[in-house]
């Protein structure tokens, strides 16, 4: 019975431990400071203090439907209707979307750059890769829409977290833009987990996911099940442009292949030939310009023919 009692403590201390420690980590996942981002960013080339000073930036404030505020920016010079919403990646904020922010400024977008629940200076208490953060992009897309106008033409851009976000809004919540592009994401979260357990802590997943789960569920009120946009992607009925670099060494290219395939309609991919995680445009910028001008030209192209066939 003694032995029996031991045991049984044992286990229970084990699935204490395991489900805290892997859940904490995911909940509340250390954060880079901005100044760390912009030093980043700077480095390679993607942001000029001068010249991001001089941009007139509206401040945004959403509220979300989980009771914080969500903080962002909108940098809009021109009188036309384009819009191109831009979620960051997990770790980051806001202003790691500047490079991205460039690009569509230049091709005559008016942008929103925003920080996701739990980053920069929005609230939120946990990071839930993509679970909670689809209702607070839906939430910034409503805004703008009620600001400029439900007729505005609006793309969303996300990449990594910002990209699977941007996929479970399209697919789960509504198709509310008119096109996409996800640059890195993930197919299953529970797919991810298992092969970051695996390099990172040399642990096969049957021995950590079921309990995680239990207490993700415990303690965050969602399930790993419930952030997978491989699930979802071929409900999006509007063109997405998925990126992805070959030799990603955080998620791999494998995912965007699978999420390609299996989206119904409009669609693009660019597998990159360089980078490693979120660098498909930091190492092949002329190749990653040209493929999203093909897109937007496809995009507009399309949008033209169903206008002359009304």
């Amino acid at each position: 019975m003694k032995k029996l009692l031991i045991a049984l403590g044992i286990f229970l201390s084990y699935v204490t431990i395991v489900g805290f420690f892997f859940t904490s980590k995911m909940m509340f996942i250390k954060r880079k400071t901005d100044e760390e981002i912009l030093e980043t960013e700077t480095a390679g080339g993607h942001y000029n203090h001068e010249e991001f000073t001089k941009l007139e930036k509206i401040p945004v404030s959403v509220p979300s439907s989980f009771g914080y505020d969500i903080k962002g920016s909108l940098i809009a010079p021109y009188q036309n209707k384009q819009f191109i919403i831009l979620c960051h990646g997990v770790t980051v904020s806001r202003y790691n979307s500047i490079k991205y922010m460039n690009l569509f400024l230049k091709r005559g977008w008016n942008v929103l750059i925003y920080d996701h629940r739990r980053h920069g200076e929005s609230g939120g208490k946990t990071t839930s890769f993509g679970h909670y953060e689809k209702f607070d992009l839906q939430s910034v897309v409503h805004w703008l829409k009620k600001e400029y106008g439900e007729d505005l033409t609006l793309g969303i851009h996300g990449e990594s977290m910002g990209a699977v976000t941007t996929l479970l809004y399209a697919g789960m919540i509504e198709d509310g833009a008119d096109f996409y592009i996800a640059d890195c994401p993930f197919e299953d979260f529970g797919r991810q987990l298992a092969y970051r357990l695996k390099v990172e802590f040399r642990l096969p997943g049957a021995l950590v996911m079921p309990i995680a789960n239990v207490f993700l569920k415990l303690r965050d009120k969602y399930l790993i099940k419930d952030v997978s946009p491989i699930q979802v992607v071929d409900r999006i009925q509007h063109p997405v442009l998925f990126i992805h670099s070959e030799n990603d060494d955080y998620i791999p290219s494998e995912s965007s292949r699978l999420l390609y395939e299996k989206k119904l309609g409009a669609k693009k991919i660019f597998i990159a030939e360089k980078g490693s995680h979120a660098m498909s445009y930091a190492e092949n910028r002329e190749e990653y310009q040209r493929i999203l001008d093909e897109f937007l030209s496809e995009i507009q192209e399309e949008n033209k023919l169903h206008s002359e066939t009304r």
